[in-house]
């Protein structure tokens, strides 16, 4: 862990991480909208992940009707041993230059010099644009509650098949020493795993007195929401369905973004015939396919269809699933050569590179382009991803409070800091997502952010499976380690079988 309040530890972190593939599954009362970023693994074998450690017996919620999905029993990834994993001296935050905090008399944020002692923060945030963010959340903290010392746990690897995080959380709840708070995906990812179980407090006092009842969307506060009570609160609104492209290249060969898979594939054409790389891809870890393919499944099923696969009314060895696997199939003739060593969380750097010519990803990647320098229409592009425009496949990032914390006080003001609109307009600028508020302050945010902001109120939402929203956790490991076995052998038949019974073993298929 880093001890944020020595200089040496405040020097930004530029390594990457892998993309966190999470798992949550709505309530059947729950909107269908999102729940959790990105997440980037660390790097593993290319054709296996690590199977789930049980977890702790969870409360599952009844199937969802077909316009929402069922709620999970989530289990962690296999814990690593706390003693090598637990204590991340690589992963310290810096301190944000880009981002200053509002005048105080914006903000519902009140100065409290009493609150003091140690806020450990544990979480994923390891890569470009997401250490930028946290630090940010951290400035906001230390400007309100400035004799408080806060201790970065961040540990790089994600939450995904194959990650550590994760891991190291789960050894460290079962054995009753949390830190203050933790990074989870918005939903049932925490609830089924740690709120039926008895190891999270409720927010609703916290709610009440920040007034986020009435700032927060209907639909996520659903989400949020279990037994009639809250147990986490957003700290933004990510997008999985976005493809991203070098704006020079596509200037260079003559192209436009493409709306359907047969615009990508002839645009595809003319940029290999140009000699450059198509499309980025890393799975040297389990995820990116997955992702890859989740976006492909949406564009070809339609939000509906979508949805159904998480309730049983879309079967897994529907014709249309068939056809979204040869289409994937397909998207490997334009992928790098050595996609199997790749890290997801090097396929953004490719594209600045112009190595690469486009790559599909969540907006977290428009956070990481901004930390390499790499700017909205002039030096990225972007696009819903084929046979998605209007549809909004969405993911959220949340804290919430664990029973047990050492210093209680510390993490509910970490919490109001996460939550409020000082705190919101200060991370999401520099991470990429959307506020999860409704009342931010637009001008704070770039043409991507203001663009998505439109298209949260107007499109379709859906949620993610790869990133916490549509399965249980159980489900949605499976689905990546299928999916990352797809990419090293491409067999459609064997893969849209393994879809099946991945389906079955969660129990929604018969």
């Amino acid at each position: 862990m880093v001890d944020l309040s020595h200089p040496a530890s405040r020097t930004r972190l530029t390594r990457r991480g892998l993309l966190r593939a999470g798992a949550v599954t709505l309530a059947a009362s729950a909107l269908p909208l999102l729940a959790a970023c990105s997440g980037q693994q660390a790097a593993g074998s290319p054709t296996t992940a690590a199977a789930p450690a049980q977890a702790p017996a969870a409360t599952q919620a009844p199937a969802a009707a077909p316009t929402t999905a069922p709620a999970p029993t989530a289990a962690p990834t296999t814990a690593a041993a706390p003693t090598t994993a637990a204590a991340p001296t690589t992963a310290a935050a810096a301190a944000p230059t880009t981002a200053a905090a509002p005048a105080a008399s914006t903000s519902s944020l009140v100065a409290d010099s009493n609150v003091k002692g140690k806020l450990e923060i544990f979480s994923w945030w390891t890569n470009g644009g997401e250490v930028e963010a946290l630090n940010a959340s951290y400035s906001v903290y230390k400007k309100y509650f400035s004799n408080v010392q806060i201790v970065n746990a961040a540990i790089g690897g994600g939450t995904g098949a194959g990650g550590n995080a994760k891991a190291v959380l789960k050894t460290r709840m079962l054995a009753h020493d949390p830190p203050e708070s933790f990074q989870v995906h918005l939903g049932h990812e925490l609830i089924d795993t740690w709120a039926t179980t008895g190891y999270m407090e409720p927010l609703d006092d916290l709610y009440k007195s920040e007034g986020w009842t009435d700032v927060f969307p209907k639909q996520l506060l659903d989400i949020a929401s279990w037994s009639g009570h809250l147990w986490s609160v957003p700290w933004n609104i990510h997008r999985a369905n976005i493809l991203w492209y070098n704006v020079k290249i596509f200037k260079d060969v003559g192209v436009e973004a493409p709306k359907t898979f047969d615009d990508f594939f002839s645009v595809c054409e003319k940029i290999k015939a140009k000699g450059i790389t198509p499309l980025a891809l890393g799975e040297a870890a389990p995820f990116h396919t997955a992702h890859m393919f989740e976006t492909v499944l949406l564009g070809t099923l339609g939000p509906d269809g979508w949805k159904g696969l998480f309730t049983g009314a879309t079967s897994w060895g529907d014709p249309k699933v068939t056809q979204a696997l040869n289409t994937l199939k397909k998207y490997f003739d334009y992928v790098n050569s050595d996609y199997l060593s790749v890290q997801a969380g090097d396929t953004a750097t490719l594209v600045v590179q112009g190595k690469a010519a486009m790559v599909i990803n969540g907006d977290w990647n428009n956070g990481q382009f901004k930390s390499e320098n790499f700017l909205a229409n002039t030096g990225f592009g972007w696009a819903p991803t084929p046979g998605t425009t209007g549809v909004y496949d969405a993911l959220a990032d949340s804290f919430g409070l664990p029973k047990g914390a050492k210093n209680r006080d510390a993490a509910m003001d970490w919490l109001k800091v996460g939550g409020s609109k000082e705190g919101q307009d200060a991370f999401n600028p520099l991470k990429g997502s959307i506020p999860a508020r409704t009342d931010a302050d637009k001008s704070k945010y770039d043409a991507y952010q203001q663009w998505g902001m439109g298209e949260w109120t107007q499109d379709t939402i859906v949620p993610s499976f790869v990133h916490g929203f549509a399965a249980k956790e159980s489900w949605t490991t499976d689905y990546v380690n299928t999916m990352n076995a797809f990419a090293a052998k491409k067999d459609v038949a064997a893969t849209q079988k393994a879809l099946q019974q991945n389906c079955q073993d969660a129990g929604v298929c018969k």
